[in-house]
């Protein structure tokens, strides 16, 4: 009686495997494109403070993002980000500096023990997206601080870069933008690096104390002869 069912029954099986590994395809992970950042050679250069970083909200997940028609966004089906998509920024940003100042003195926030910036960017990436149909899209501003803790500039930068549509050509774009908002940033930064050195305020000398004054000595009363009939003196 069960010999006919078997047959039936591995058919199903076999309908059910498929149907599970059409629903579970792998999803492909993404980074951002450093491009080929310069080696900074000079160990003594620009120093430069790059951040506090602040990205949008809206990008601080794992999803990858797509822009839609509307305006709206959506979650990508075949794509997220392999990691932090902050600590790429940050990597990116890091790599491009030095190499366009030729210095190896580009550090992250927070400034390392002892390190003295020549300038620190504060720098806010407020849009970081694309879509199929949609151009590949980056708003930014920067604001630099002397080391005088002056605002030398404060600038807000509108990048847009075209792609192919597939998600790895919108990633490629969006490491490009990033590039060229790197690339912006050093030419403002160079004018900084020959800034005069901050002279130390002097010293204020404590005022002199007055010498204390000697103690008087004591005054002897004099005497005083008092008419009795004994001669006394009352002291």
């Amino acid at each position: 009686m069960t010999a006919p069912r078997l047959p039936l029954f591995l058919l199903l099986a076999g309908v059910l495997g498929l149907a599970g590994c059409s629903t579970h395809q792998p999803v492909s992970l993404y980074q951002l494109d450093s491009g080929s950042p310069a080696q900074p050679a000079q160990s003594a250069g620009m120093a430069v403070l790059l951040g506090p970083v602040v990205v949008a909200d809206y990008l601080q997940r794992e999803t990858l993002l797509q822009r839609q028609n509307d305006g709206s966004l959506q979650g990508s089906t075949d794509g997220r980000w392999a990691g932090s998509l902050s600590s790429d920024i940050n990597q990116l940003m890091l790599r491009q500096v030095a190499g366009h100042l030729d210095s190896q003195r580009v550090v992250l926030a927070p400034a390392p023990l002892g390190f003295a910036p020549d300038v620190q960017v504060l720098l806010t990436i407020t849009r970081l997206d694309s879509g199929v149909s949609q151009p590949a899209i980056l708003d930014a501003q920067w604001r630099l601080i002397d080391r005088r803790g002056q605002v030398r500039d404060n600038r807000i930068v509108h990048l847009q870069e075209e792609h192919a549509g597939s998600t790895a050509s919108q990633v490629q774009a969006q490491g490009v933008l990033l590039q060229h908002l790197a690339e912006q940033l050093s030419i403002a930064l160079k004018p900084l690096a020959n800034q005069p050195a901050v002279a130390e305020a002097p010293r204020k000398q404590a005022p002199a104390q007055p010498k204390a004054a000697a103690p008087e000595k004591p005054k002897m009363p004099m005497a005083v002869p008092i008419r009795t009939d004994m001669e006394v003196f009352r002291f």
